[in-house]
């Protein structure tokens, strides 16, 4: 079913802002339980998306995603975790930079487990269960893509600062330097197809296995 622009915008967004409202606060939960506060006191372990909303990343870029496809992805302001104040700061980082993109994935399954609970409990109220199902499916899709986006070892993507704090400090600083280019590396890659290439099967693969795993079509 062909769906209208305002029936894509109820059915992506609270799956979009749930995904990557809880991917922020898990760093910032993670990183709290391991000595740094700084998100905590900033007012950012909060599932309060407001708190977390980038103009840009949160707003725009989904709305145009959108306006032209029936994809939809976006972004937080990052929340603020200062090494510096972790007990032991690279193997506490992989730990915080990790547990952003695992939320998504436990998310994932979230929304999978509401789709099958709508198809099975209000299967006689379609008027309920399909918009449901349609946002359990975007919920899957969306934390899906946000996962393996951001275990791409690219920083300040999650899989960068991972990778970083698992490298040999001088090598590490060495790859740290190419931060302030990842967005245009990002684009280069989405342009040439490469990112698309690296990314489908994966996305496929854990889409296609989380649907089995709940039993939906």
């Amino acid at each position: 079913m062909e769906l209208t622009l305002i029936q894509k915008i109820a059915i992506w967004v609270l799956p979009l802002l749930f995904a990557i409202t809880v991917h922020e606060v898990a760093h910032g939960w993670i990183a709290d339980k391991f000595g740094d506060h700084t998100a905590r006191l900033s007012g950012r372990l909060t599932l309060n998306p407001i708190k977390h909303i980038d103009m840009v990343g949160t707003i725009i870029v989904p709305l145009i995603l959108l306006a032209i496809s029936n994809f939809v992805f976006g972004w937080a302001k990052p929340v603020p975790v200062d090494a510096r104040n972790l007990r032991h700061p690279r193997r506490d980082m992989i730990f915080v930079a990790a547990a952003g993109p695992l939320s998504n994935l436990l998310m994932a399954l979230f929304w999978a487990g509401l789709a099958k609970l709508c198809a099975v409990f209000l299967s006689n109220q379609a008027w309920l269960s399909v918009p449901l199902i349609y946002m359990g499916e975007a919920g899957i899709m969306i934390n899906v893509v946000l996962c393996i986006l951001n275990f791409l070892p690219i920083p300040p993507l999650d899989g960068g600062r991972i990778l970083v704090n698992l490298l040999p400090p001088r090598v590490a600083w060495q790859f740290s330097r190419i931060e302030p280019f990842s967005f245009i590396i990002l684009i280069l890659l989405l342009m040439s197809g490469i990112l698309s290439y690296v990314m489908a099967p994966m996305i496929f693969f854990l889409v296609r296995g989380i649907m089995g795993l709940f039993g939906l079509g």
